[in-house]
């Protein structure tokens, strides 16, 4: 389309007349909504770009007193959950309509969150969604301005001032631990995440909670932090002892060092070693063996938080009520775990 002169006034409108679309389809087009047709948004942005169109979002402002733009606050990490709960309140937050600011921290300490939190206040952000892995992320969002709608995310737990959503890390532990105790094994032992983790504190206590329901020995734990490395370290202690026919590991990367130090000590799996992870990863899959393991629905995840913030945003300005919401895990059942191996009768020998 050859390119004209903006005329004064220039609106939405007019560029959905111009792509022969509805106002509704330009809307979706500037959120980058997913559900529009590849050859539809490229009619529309030649149409922007011909009608040298400007979203006039300090407008927008003005009228609505909303910017339309969400704040995430997250932190430098590799680690799988963090990263996915990222990338699931973002997608949530884009096909909603909202435009997306995200601030990162280096370290989950309450003047670092602050900070993140005072930075997207100074962008006009309607409300902020943080992933907070440790308390003091929570704690610093009870001091984030009270005009400015804040949502927790992740395994800290639930605050008396900040709306949370999070992963039922207990019942996920559970869930392995039945499992590996349904197929018969007598106990199960943990390959433990750091105890200043909340979510890992959590992950410890459903699987110490089944153990004492089922009336099995609980062994001792050891944690260490969320990398192949460290279940590398726990696994070899555990392979060592004849007795372990059970493992549940409290991340997929931890449950990846485990089956290695498995593998090196001669320990098949399932053969003479269950074990059961937990996050299921892309990759757990393709394991060797594929990885039974606990699923976290991340995309999940960021569908309540952002429903959840938004439903606080648009209450009266008097409301008290704090709500807490809690997302369910599953078990996916691949081919690490099976019964356990059976015991030779006492005095038997093999035959010749």
């Amino acid at each position: 389309m050859p390119l004209q002169k903006a005329p004064r006034g220039t609106v939405m409108r007019d560029v959905a007349k111009l792509a022969g679309v509805s106002h509704q389809t330009v809307s979706r087009v500037l959120n980058e909504h997913p559900n529009v047709r590849p050859e539809t948004r490229l009619r529309v942005l030649e149409a922007m770009r011909s009608l040298n169109y400007r979203r006039n979002l300090a407008a927008r402002t003005l009228v609505t007193r909303r910017s339309n733009t969400l704040g995430i606050i997250g932190f430098e990490t590799t680690l799988f959950g963090p990263a996915s709960m990222l990338y699931g309140i973002e997608s949530a937050a884009r096909e909603a309509g909202y435009l997306v600011s995200i601030a990162t921290v280096r370290n989950l300490e309450r003047a670092d969150v602050l900070s993140a939190v005072d930075r997207l206040a100074q962008h006009a952000v309607d409300g902020i969604i943080a992933i907070a892995p440790k308390t003091a992320v929570t704690s610093a969002l009870m001091q984030a301005p009270t005009d400015l709608f804040c949502v927790a995310v992740g395994g800290a737990g639930d605050s008396e001032a900040v709306p949370t959503v999070r992963m039922d890390n207990a019942e996920g532990a559970c869930l392995a631990t039945q499992h590996l105790l349904d197929l018969g094994h007598a106990t199960v032992h943990h390959a433990a995440g750091p105890g200043d983790w909340p979510e890992a504190h959590e992950r410890t206590e459903g699987w110490r909670r089944t153990l004492y329901a089922a009336g099995a020995v609980v062994p001792p734990v050891h944690p260490q932090w969320w990398d192949a490395a460290s279940g590398y370290e726990q696994g070899r202690a555990m392979a060592a002892d004849p007795a372990v026919t059970a493992i549940f590991c409290a991340n997929d990367r931890i449950a990846l060092g485990v089956l290695r130090a498995l593998h090196e000590a001669g320990r098949k799996v399932p053969e003479e070693v269950s074990v059961v992870g937990f996050d299921d990863m892309p990759d757990s899959g393709f394991f060797l063996p594929p990885l039974t393991t606990v699923s976290q629905n991340f995309g999940e995840l960021g569908r309540r938080s952002l429903a959840l913030l938004l439903e606080h945003m648009n209450r009266p300005s008097d409301a008290e009520t704090v709500d807490h919401v809690i997302v369910e895990p599953t078990l996916v059942h691949r081919a690490s775990t099976a019964p356990p191996p059976r015991r030779a009768p006492r005095g038997s020998q093999d035959a010749p």
